[in-house]
Parts: structure tokens; sequence; C-alpha cells
């Protein structure tokens, strides 16, 4: 009896599993809403809840694949990595993780690349890597950049994300701020153009630097965008703050950012700003 009992049901718990494993390749579960939405539906709207509009982190290669033009992209100093300069305890594991998730050197990706048939520079932060923080490679990588941009008159485009200095390497992670800051300024008074798009989160010693030294600075709906986070703030005061303290709406109505830009329209807004910034 108890056999039977075990091939009747056995064969309706494989297909429940079946079902199970079916419904995790297809659907993905929104993070936001808990709604499951088609993987297909969330590829489609470039990786936005179409629900609840929620904006799922996208990878540093693919930021550049949907704003430039198709095999346009030449990376620059894709073998840069980061050493643990100064012996911090179990930094060596960490980059050893980063890289085997990632498939990435770095936390950064820089190149050259064209938007509508218009040469520029751009740079793209992979939060995925040690929450894209900055430490001597980024800075080195975000200023060479900026400096071959210089030589050769070119505009630059800074999809920037990340968690701030990375602490693993102390005072030469902050040294990066003015080192990539001077870079910036070079570039500018040569004339040149630098549009920074920031997305979720752009915070710490890159907010309190380059991030915010665009030409024109655009960030994603809903961003956070700060020096100190939320919560290191609330427990600094003992108070608790506004829901929207932070995000990209609030910083715009303070005039930190210029405008705030969907996803799906920032291809387009940014060949604009490319266009009206063209040198003569």
């Amino acid at each position: 009896m108890e056999l039977k009992t075990l091939f009747k049901f056995a064969p309706n718990k494989l297909e429940g599993e079946e079902n199970t494993l079916v419904r995790k390749k297809t659907f993905v579960n929104c993070t936001s809403c808990g709604n499951d939405i088609l993987k297909k539906d969330i590829k489609d709207a470039l990786y936005i809840c179409n629900v609840c509009n929620y904006y799922y982190k996208i990878s540093a290669r693919k930021r550049i694949m949907l704003l430039t033009d198709d095999d346009s992209f030449y990376e620059f100093d894709k073998d840069f990595r980061s050493t643990n300069i100064l012996g911090f305890p179990e930094y060596d594991e960490k980059l050893n993780k980063a890289y085997e998730k990632t498939k990435e050197n770095e936390a950064v990706i820089t190149g050259k690349a064209k938007i509508d048939d218009i040469e520029c520079c751009i740079f793209a932060m992979e939060t995925n890597f040690i929450m894209a923080s900055m430490g001597a490679v980024v800075g080195d990588k975000i200023t060479r950049i900026f400096e071959y941009a210089t030589e050769n008159n070119l505009p630059v485009i800074g999809i920037i994300a990340s968690g701030g200095a990375r602490m693993q390497e102390g005072i030469i992670s902050l040294m990066q701020m003015a080192k990539v800051s001077g870079a910036v300024k070079k570039h500018s008074d040569a004339g040149n153009f630098y549009l920074s798009l920031l997305t979720h989160p752009t915070t710490g010693g890159v907010e309190a630097s380059f991030a915010m030294l665009g030409d024109v600075i655009i960030a994603e709906p809903g961003a956070l965008v700060g020096f100190a986070g939320p919560r290191v703030i609330e427990q600094t005061l003992r108070k608790k703050l506004p829901e929207n303290f932070q995000r990209a709406e609030e910083v715009l109505k303070c005039g930190f950012i210029d405008d705030i830009v969907d996803r799906v329209e920032q291809r387009e807004y940014i060949s604009k700003m490319l266009k009206y910034n063209r040198k003569a």
C-alpha cells in the first residue's frame, strides 16, 4: 500500500518541480512590487519592471551596448587590475570573488565609441565589482580616458554608480578624487564636453568628485545620489529622514542635477547633447 502511494504521487511531485523550473527560467519576481514578470518583457523594457517601473541594475558592458552604435566600442586598459597595495586583510579574496562574479578586471570599463555616428569617449562603472568602489586602478583608468579625450578633442560620457572610495586602499583611494577631478578640469579647459549619467547608487567619494563635474548631469529615476548614505545620516542625527531623501527627484529640486532621464530615452537624449555641444 505504501509503495503504491509512493508511485501514485511521485509523478505529480516531479511535474510540480518541472513547473517551478520552467517558471524560474521564464519569469522574474520583481524585488519591488513582487509580481512575476516575463523575463523577455523585462529585457525588452531595458530591465525596467512594466508593472511598478522599478529600475533593475544592469552591467557596465550592457550600459555601453545600450547607448553606443553597434560594434563601435573599442576598450582601453582592459588588463588593468588592482593589487593589495596596503596588505589589507581579506582584500585579495574580495578581489578574486569580484573577478569570478563579473568576469571583469576592475570596477570600471573605459574606451571610445560612437553614438549616432558621433565619436566620443565613454566609461561605465560596474556595481557588481565591489560595489563599483574607486581604488587606484579605477581612478587611473578614468583619468586616462579623460586625458585621451583631451588630447583628441573628444567628449566624454560617464555612466556612474559607486559605493564610494575603496576602503581597502585607504588614502590612496581618496587621492583618486583629486586626480580624476584634475583630469576633468583639463578636459573642460580645452573646450570639451562631459556628460555624467548618475545611476543607482552614486555615493561617497565618487559623488563628491567627478560624478558632479559634468557640463550636463542627468540621473535615472529613483537613483540614490549623495555623499553619506541615508542610513549613516539617520544614525548620526538620530532623526528619521524624508522618504525620498537623496533620491534623484529631490536632488533635481535642489538644483544639483540638470535632468532625470528614463532609461529608454537616454541614448536619444545623450545623442542630442553631443550634437548641441559638438566642437566646430
